[in-house]
């Protein structure tokens, strides 16, 4: 099923750790993945460490930054024994949503945060590359035909959505993606508060996003450097469309350029060369037509 519920955490791991995983979920994901070998660089109060065990899986791994291991710096693989595993899964901070260590955190309570805790990230965007980061590196440490992945929530902050997981399978080899399942979350903090004020409901569900590692093997690096190409490409294909549609489906390229420079000025100041972008985009796609020199409309 892709929405899954378990209301009960289960006997395993440490129920005073806030965010916990119900131990319930990990039963399900060994069981539909049929993993008989399994990593978590994040293991926190260990409850997915304990299902595997108590389910006799072959070959069990248990990481985490408490313990010395240190996911955005230190190879998975290597710290494994340098075999790789079925299923290489995380469940890690959600950025800013809970403190993990330092004050206010489930460890090292009595120090400043670590510096390479994800939930104490100076920015989102820093967030988004380091468990992209890790997320390679899972990836690295499963075998061939295997799955990798993380279960992770949203976040609503001082005004602004954060989709953490629409960001990280953005980022991730689209054709790897195999599943994006819908966890319930319950008993959460912000379920036992009243928001006067709040026009949103509260995030109440999570996200198990799954990857298989392909059985041939291929350089990463390029699949995804052509996707974020891809995404600037596509950005700029729909920029100068809706340009055109809003000047009536036709319109010279000084009145294009006028029209994006103040529609988007964002795009602008991070493309000086913008003008020459427009013009390409325009001579590339199949979306526009030229009818005379320097005026171009929307094809039929």
């Amino acid at each position: 099923m892709s929405v899954m519920s378990f209301p009960d955490r289960g006997p395993w791991g440490n129920s005073r750790y806030r965010g916990n995983c119900s131990g319930y979920f990990y039963q399900q994901l060994f069981t539909q993945l049929n993993a008989k070998s399994f990593c978590d660089p994040m293991i926190g109060s260990g409850t997915s460490i304990e299902v595997a065990k108590e389910m006799g899986l072959e070959s069990v791994h248990g990481l985490d930054l408490h313990s010395g291991f240190n996911a955005i710096r230190d190879s998975i693989l290597s710290a494994i024994g340098g075999l790789p595993v079925d299923l290489c899964f995380s469940h890690p901070p959600y950025h800013t949503v809970l403190p993990y260590s330092g004050p206010g955190g489930m460890w090292g309570t009595d120090q400043a945060p670590h510096i390479d805790d994800l939930s104490a990230c100076p920015n989102v965007d820093d967030f988004y590359d380091k468990m992209v980061l890790v997320l390679v590196n899972q990836r690295e440490a499963t075998k061939a035909g295997g799955h990798y992945g993380t279960l992770i929530a949203d976040q609503r902050k001082n005004g602004q959505y954060h989709s953490f997981q629409a960001e990280l399978i953005a980022r991730m080899p689209r054709d790897e993606l195999k599943a994006v399942l819908i966890k319930l979350q319950h008993n959460t903090m912000s379920g036992l508060k009243t928001y006067s004020r709040m026009k949103y409901p509260c995030i109440e569900h999570e996200y198990a996003i799954l990857w298989q590692k392909p059985e041939r093997g291929i350089y990463l690096l390029p699949v995804m450097a052509k996707q974020a190409y891809d995404r600037v490409k596509s950005a700029w294909k729909v920029i100068v469309r809706s340009a055109l549609m809003m000047l009536g489906g036709k319109a010279s390229l000084k009145e294009i350029y006028a029209y994006v420079s103040n529609s988007h000025p964002d795009r602008v100041d991070a493309n000086p060369n913008y003008e020459a972008k427009i013009r390409q985009v325009l001579q590339l796609t199949e979306w526009f037509d030229s009818s005379e020199r320097g005026v171009w409309q929307l094809a039929a």
